[in-house]
Order: C-alpha cells, then structure tokens, then sequence
C-alpha cells in the first residue's frame, strides 16, 4: 500500500500545483483585462486612500524599510548569499537549478508584462519617486517569488508543525508588507500589486510543477547530511 500511496500523493501535489498556477494565470489574465479598459480605478483609488490614511512620520519609515527591502538592490544580494547556502553549505543542487531559475524568470516575466501593459504610475499622493512602467509591481512579484520559493525549499527539510507555521507566517507576512509599502508610498496601484502577486503566484507553481514532477524523492523530508573529506 505504501508503495502505490506515494505515486498517488505526487499526482495529487502535481495536480494541485498545476491548477493553482492555472488560476493565478486566469486571474490575471482578467485582472489585466480590466486594467486595460480603466475598470477597476474605483477599486484603486479607493484602497490607495484606506491605505494613505495611515501615513505619519514612524510608519513612512517603516514603509520605506521594507520597500528597500523588496527592492532590486536587496533581491541581488540575498539571491547569491542564498543559492551558495544551497550549494556548498546544505549541497542540494536540485533546489539551487530551481532557487535561481524561479528568482530569473520572475524578473524576466516582470520585465515583459510591464513592456506589454505600459502601464503609468500613480500621481495621487507620491511619497518617494520611482521610475518605469506600473504594471505588475515587480516590487510585489520579486516578493512574492523570493520568499515563495525560499518557504518551499525550506518546508521540504522542516518536520515540525510549529516550524513550519513560522515559516509560512514570515514568508506570507513580508510579502504583503512589501506589497503594502508600495501602494503606502504611492508608486503602485493596488492592482499593481495583486497583479504582481498572481503573476508570480502562476509563474512559481509551474516552477514547482516541473521541479516536483523529476522529483526522485517527493515524499522524503530531507536534511543536510554531514560533509566529508
């Protein structure tokens, strides 16, 4: 019975993956429908205030914090530190093809969406200045992969309920942060952000669609094991 279980369990997670990306991809894809045709400005202007209505001096910072944080600058320093962590430290080679082809493809898909939608930043109540086209956030889409990919690998080595409940609460938390920051600091249109999350939501569970699928081990919780001579 175990033997059958664990080709029906990798076909249900491959199932799962595979729709979850197809989803985001359709969410997205009406998203953008109604970006383009100047349906959801009511939706934006509207959340864009909620948000702003919080602005003092303390959270301005805070904001600014994490948008620093989710910027390209950080996402360039964290990706090497992360994938020589994967390499020499724990040894997994899989999962570093994976760590950087995600984080590289979600740039690149950033980068496209945004030359397709041409899409200009907000002028309501800007904060801090930035530059290029608003939609998806690559803010937002940077996060959402980043932290994404690093909850998966890490849940792939955590056996702890409690563990890995953090881990979700840390990875889910900066992502919204980031995103936040960015309509706070109005260079971003809430869709933008939504935007950024579902593209990179489809993108990541496709990555880990492929990655599970030539998965030896799917089901085997695997630590480092100890280097040697």
């Amino acid at each position: 019975m175990q033997r059958r279980s664990r080709p029906v369990n990798l076909k249900l997670r491959l199932s799962a993956a595979f729709a979850l990306s197809f989803l985001c991809a359709a969410a997205f894809g009406a998203l953008a429908l109604f970006v383009r045709v100047s349906q959801i400005n009511r939706f934006d202007s509207t959340v864009i205030r909620l948000v702003q209505s919080m602005e003092s001096p303390s959270m301005t910072a805070v904001m600014k914090l994490f948008s620093f944080v989710g910027s390209g600058a950080v996402i360039a320093f964290l990706v090497p530190v992360i994938a020589f962590c994967l390499y020499r430290v724990l040894g997994h080679r899989r999962e570093l093809v994976l760590f950087v082809g995600v984080v590289i493809g979600s740039a690149l898909l950033n980068w496209g969406l945004k030359a397709v939608f041409h899409r200009a930043r907000p002028t309501i109540h800007r904060i801090v200045e930035a530059t290029g086209y608003s939609f998806p956030s690559g803010h937002s889409m940077s996060a959402f992969t980043l932290y994404g990919i690093i909850a998966f690998l890490l849940w792939r080595h955590t056996s702890p309920a409690s563990s890995r409940i953090a881990l979700i609460a840390f990875s889910s938390a900066m992502i919204v942060a980031i995103g936040l920051s960015r309509i706070y600091l109005g260079v971003h249109y809430p869709s933008d952000v939504l935007g950024g999350y579902l593209a990179s939501g489809s993108w990541l569970a496709i990555a880990i669609w492929v990655y599970q699928k030539d998965d030896p081990n799917p089901n085997k919780i695997k630590l480092p094991s100890p280097s040697h001579p």
